[in-house]
């Protein structure tokens, strides 16, 4: 399957509300922390890459992976007793260590890249490979669109177009026999 979105800023910003008991206030504050952390990695991810891939690697996520993807973040609403902690926590994930994160893990995202707002991502599965690759540059070609290639990782390929041509694009690959669907603003091509 390929997927293709605009490069937009992407809202790296999330919300959780926590409430922890444990032996200590301490205990529960750092508890707390890294349950808030994950929640809104995922909340704030999700929104530009795959949930179910995504639960997957946040199912084993070591906290100091997710650690280092958060640039600020903010406390209200703070109540503790001698057991229990409870707030209103909001972090702010860096955009580029999210997107490297994600990537270095496999997980397709359409995160962009804010050096080039004016570029659609397409993430191409090339399930018959080679072939599919060829095909997929052979269609491009015929209607002078040039593919800049982002990332090959096994049979998917991230390339990257001008918004501009992403008409011209979907029409070329469909007579090509790629098939596609628009869904929320994701552009869905895939070969069978």
């Amino acid at each position: 399957m390929m997927a293709c979105a605009a490069h937009a800023a992407p809202n790296m910003t999330g919300r959780a509300s926590v409430n922890i008991t444990s032996d200590t206030a301490a205990t529960a504050k750092n508890m707390a922390m890294a349950e808030a952390r994950r929640q809104i990695v995922r909340d704030v991810l999700g929104q530009y890459s795959d949930k179910s891939q995504l639960d997957l690697l946040l199912r084993d996520a070591p906290d100091n992976d997710l650690t280092y993807l958060i640039t600020s973040s903010s406390i209200d609403n703070e109540q503790q007793s001698a057991t229990t902690y409870s707030a209103n926590i909001t972090m702010t994930l860096e955009r580029v260590a999210a997107q490297n994160w994600l990537n270095d893990n496999g997980i397709p995202n359409w995160l962009g890249d804010s050096t080039s707002a004016d570029k659609v991502l397409v993430f191409a599965d090339l399930a018959n490979g080679l072939g599919d690759w060829m095909n997929l540059q052979a269609a491009a070609r015929a209607n002078g669109i040039e593919l800049n290639t982002r990332r090959i990782a096994g049979p998917q390929v991230v390339v990257e177009i001008p918004s501009s041509s992403r008409a011209a694009f979907t029409a070329s690959v469909a007579g090509a026999g790629w098939r596609y669907a628009d869904m929320d603003g994701t552009l869905r091509i895939w070969r069978q």
